[in-house]
């Protein structure tokens, strides 16, 4: 049986008759509590376009919802990268006050070349998907105006040239100009959530650089493997009596091989994709902490402007009073988007982790077998006079 991800992500679990099969032990218990879907997004189909001018990869976007927001109950797009970095772009200048997922690194990840490859595509097309579920699941991101724009536009370039008209007035109506205010401090839950973050991007930046050294040598180890079988086998076409368990060894190095390639590919593509994903995500979260203190320390200096004047005023003025619902706003939005991305962030990393380990169990079973399957060979053999 197939687990989801709070997301939305199939993933992919081992045979339930696999004694090694973790994850068919698992059970998701923090689901979306009850929630009812009404909207779905889904990122496949990549295409290759080569112009003139430039050679560039489109995805189909696909939508499918019953919002009154929405013309049609289904939609079916292309889109390119820098079309999801306009609107994540958009709903960072018109959500400053909520977390927005962060999308794959613009430029070729570490170690592949071609970034027209299969491999690279559907990495990237596995991240876009999940960026897009990501705002599809947030109660706010998934209204907003732009995002809706982006699933349903033919056309996005004709509608980027219009300037935005009708909605650059909801981006300008939360733009907060801060005019270089210092904060003097965080609040103390707010200092934590900075020190956590500080401390959560450390630790993964360290697990990430270790992962990609382990990867590294395993494709060493591989290139070894893989001249070392054929040793074997050479070997037995001189040495007739020692032939078929010489054959054996071989044909068994053979099949470690094959593990030992899947489980790095296991890695590359599933796990160092998350430990990036979330290292960009704690990047997204800290700036947007730091736009709430820039907030606040706007709505302190107002105050102490007020406090300083010495006219008799009954009541607070008007802008600091909006000051001061905008650090509330902050405060709140801030809150729940890091309670949403902590929930996200447990299902994550279990299913991550419980999968590495399933993976890796897989691996040394297989090396198991392919060892235990030569023994016959060199057992209960008469001695030759």
């Amino acid at each position: 049986q197939d687990l989801s991800l709070p997301n939305g992500t199939p993933v992919e679990t081992s045979s339930p008759a696999s004694s090694s099969s973790l994850l068919n032990r698992l059970q998701l218990d923090d689901d979306l509590d009850g929630e009812t879907r009404d909207l779905f997004v889904t990122v496949d189909d990549p295409k290759k376009h080569v112009c003139t001018m430039e050679t560039y990869i489109t995805y189909r976007v696909t939508t499918k919802t019953t919002r009154a927001e929405f013309d049609l109950p289904e939609y079916s797009v292309r889109r390119r990268y820098q079309d999801f970095d306009w609107l994540r772009n958009k709903l960072e200048e018109s959500q400053p006050t909520h977390l927005i997922p962060p999308l794959p690194e613009k430029f070729v990840v570490k170690g592949v070349v071609d970034r027209f490859s299969e491999e690279f595509v559907e990495t990237r097309r596995k991240a876009l998907d999940k960026f897009l579920k990501r705002i599809t699941d947030h109660p706010v991101l998934s209204f907003n105006e732009h995002f809706n724009v982006f699933l349903t536009a033919k056309d996005l370039n004709a509608y980027k040239k219009q300037g935005m008209a009708l909605l650059s007035k909801v981006g300008e109506s939360v733009k907060y100009v801060t005019g270089g205010y210092k904060l003097r401090s965080r609040p103390l839950e707010f200092a934590a959530m900075g020190e956590y973050l500080d401390t959560f991007s450390l630790k993964l930046g360290t697990i990430d650089r270790i992962a990609q050294r382990i990867i590294k040598e395993q494709l060493e180890y591989l290139v070894e493997l893989r001249e070392y079988g054929p040793v074997y086998s050479t070997w037995g076409g001189l040495e007739v009596e020692l032939s078929e368990p010489l054959e054996g060894v071989s044909a068994c190095i053979g099949n470690c091989c094959t593990a030992l390639e899947e489980l790095s590919e296991d890695m590359t593509e599933d796990f160092l994709p998350v430990l990036r994903e979330y290292i960009l995500y704690s990047e997204s979260m800290k700036n947007v902490l730091k736009k709430r203190d820039q907030v606040q320390a706007e709505y302190e200096a107002k105050l102490e402007a007020v406090a300083l004047k010495k006219e008799d005023r009954p009541k607070v003025p008007t802008d600091v009073e909006k000051c001061q619902d905008r650090v509330e706003c902050f405060n709140a939005d801030l809150k729940a988007d890091m309670e949403r991305w902590q929930n996200n962030k447990r299902q994550d990393f279990r299913q991550l982790l419980m999968g590495m380990a399933d993976k890796n169990i897989q691996y040394y079973e297989k090396c198991l077998t392919a060892w235990e399957s030569i023994i016959p060979l060199l057992q209960d053999k008469p001695e030759t006079k």
